[in-house]
């Protein structure tokens, strides 16, 4: 009970789960605010910054803020329907801060609405991704005790299914249909005031509960502050980005996916900028889209942009200049082929759920094949092994990152894996070059050991991606009586590509070609698709499963 209290004396919650449920301070990471951009005062709402003072201090609300297929909000306009919306959570859905919101949709004007308004309200965003069954919602509820939810009408039914077997969830209401649900948002909108006292909430209050995607198993909540929201503003796009209030910002990732919601909302709106949202994109309807609406910089997966390349040419994207890549190793032979299609050097970047958004990369100028970049200001990076200590250059061990964001798993005991002696370890691993370039190897638990030898996957995959016949590929490690593991890949063939032993012996000898012999596929499997999460991360545990 007295952390409670004492958590009450500064907090803007007044329903404390959030900061009941963080990991203790002992178990969590050491957090870096040495530049000037990255100290907040003690009071601070993420929403009042990107987008009260944006209209009322920036004189920014004119200004086009969303553009999409169902219509286009200025800065003004996002304001007064974020605030209408929050009106609605306190008055109509007995929000009170600290309750955690269940956020489900497309990306579209209307989703980012909400997000601003439960933000503004003082409550914490737990936004998701469409296509997530009733099961997945229901872990998700069950472990934030989420209690109100907003919810797109076409995705109802799952929520509505989840609320059935979660006595937390309490309140749902749904926007984007017609109007006609007795649970639509919209027909109480008009009678709201357009103006919202947001609640003044603590820089170290939770505002976010990111779930991860799922690429190793079970999802993870990471629990952010209203801090994190403008540390991760100040950091990657201030350093490496360096977009400007005229670039129009596009792409795939939803904005459930907190690569999505750093790249097509908070950067954007940050520094005075627009951004496109359309609900479901593919390579070639991406490329439309910027055609369609001249975007400039684009956000969007590896997977994307090697897609794209072939198709570039039939598109007038001449207003493309700036290229983001993250959510999976970009391999070299997709940043080369992406580069020769538009004259665009990609920014590659790794970030993690945990982390919020990037904390290595590197920009166009200082981009190098093969390699990820260098830590952003703000953040610090080594090579650890096993044991904690630090790696000198050349070596492959775990990666581990400090900044101004970092992992506090919402009451879970996997925070004593993930966050040791302050550092955070992302499961990633990584060698440092001569220049102190960060160079990908692998997953930690994606490391191949065969007869002795350490084998990257990804380095087996980019190699295969350079055979004309492969159009994606995933390699993962399979028991071996003999050698330990073996190395076994996972390829897609180009359309009337033929997947039989030929083809096989073609691409083995065609990797010792080009790398190590002794890393060569011994066990070749040709499959229709590969199995990826929404967000298009590849599901390696699931090839691993299925040998």
């Amino acid at each position: 009970m007295p952390a409670v209290l004492s958590a009450a004396a500064y907090t803007g919650h007044r329903d404390l789960f959030a900061r009941n449920n963080l990991p203790p301070v002992s178990e969590q990471p050491e957090f870096l605010f040495d530049l000037p951009e990255l100290q907040f005062p003690e009071r601070l709402n993420c929403a009042t910054e990107l987008l009260d003072k944006a209209v009322n201090e920036r004189g920014w609300g004119e200004r086009l803020a969303i553009r999409s297929p169902t219509g286009n909000l200025s800065y003004r306009e996002l304001l007064v329907l974020s605030n209408r919306i929050a009106h609605v959570l306190v008055a109509d859905m007995a929000l009170i801060p600290g309750n955690r919101v269940l956020l489900r949709g497309f990306n579209n004007p209307m989703l980012a609405a909400c997000w601003f308004a439960v933000i503004k309200a003082g409550g914490i965003a737990v936004t998701t991704m469409p296509l997530l069954r009733a099961q997945e919602l229901v872990d998700i509820v069950s472990k934030a005790e989420i209690s109100h939810a907003l919810c797109d009408a076409r995705l109802i039914e799952a929520s509505e299914s989840a609320r059935s077997r979660c006595s937390t969830l309490s309140f749902i209401r749904t926007f984007c249909g017609d109007g006609s649900r007795a649970d639509a948002v919209e027909p109480l909108l008009a009678s709201k005031p357009t103006e919202f006292d947001n609640v003044d909430t603590a820089r170290d209050d939770t505002c976010i509960i990111a779930f991860t995607s799922g690429t190793t198993g079970k999802p993870k909540g990471t629990m952010h502050f209203h801090r994190d929201v403008m540390a991760i503003c100040n950091s990657f796009p201030r350093s490496t980005l360096r977009a400007n209030a005229d670039d129009m910002f596009c792409g795939t990732p939803p904005l459930g996916f907190t690569f999505g919601l750093g790249g097509l909302l908070l950067f954007p709106l940050h520094i005075g900028a627009s951004t496109v949202l359309v609900e479901k994109l593919n390579p070639e309807t991406l490329l439309q889209t910027v055609a369609d609406y001249r975007c400039t910089v684009m956000f969007t997966a590896p997977t994307f942009y090697r897609m794209m390349a072939p198709q570039a040419e039939r598109f007038d994207i001449a207003c493309l200049r700036k290229c983001v890549s993250a959510g999976e190793s970009l391999p070299v032979p997709t940043r080369e082929r992406w580069q020769e299609a538009t004259g665009i050097r990609i920014i590659d970047g790794i970030g993690a759920t945990e982390l919020l958004h990037i904390f290595i990369s590197a920009d166009e100028e200082h981009t190098r094949a093969g390699a990820t970049g260098k830590p952003i200001p703000g953040y610090r990076a080594c090579i650890m092994d096993c044991d904690g200590n630090p790696l000198p250059a050349g070596k492959i061990g775990c990666l581990a990152i400090k900044g101004p964001t970092g992992c506090r798993y919402l009451a879970d005991p996997r925070q004593l894996d993930y966050v040791k002696n302050g550092w955070n370890l992302t499961g990633d691993a990584y060698l440092i070059d001569a220049d102190g370039y960060f160079v990908y190897q692998a997953r930690t638990d994606d490391m191949i050991i065969s007869a002795g030898y350490n084998i990257g996957g990804p380095e087996v995959e980019d190699t295969l991606l350079g055979h004309p016949a492969v159009l994606e590929v995933a390699v993962v490690g399979v028991a071996d009586e003999e050698r330990g593991q073996v190395v076994k890949a996972f390829v897609v063939l180009r359309s009337g590509e033929p997947g039989d032993a030929a083809m096989v012996t073609a691409l083995q000898e065609f990797v010792k070609q080009h790398i190590a012999p002794y890393k060569y596929p011994r066990q070749i499997a040709f499959c229709e698709q590969l199995p990826r999460t929404e967000t298009g991360k590849l599901q390696r545990y699931k090839l691993r499963e299925g040998t």
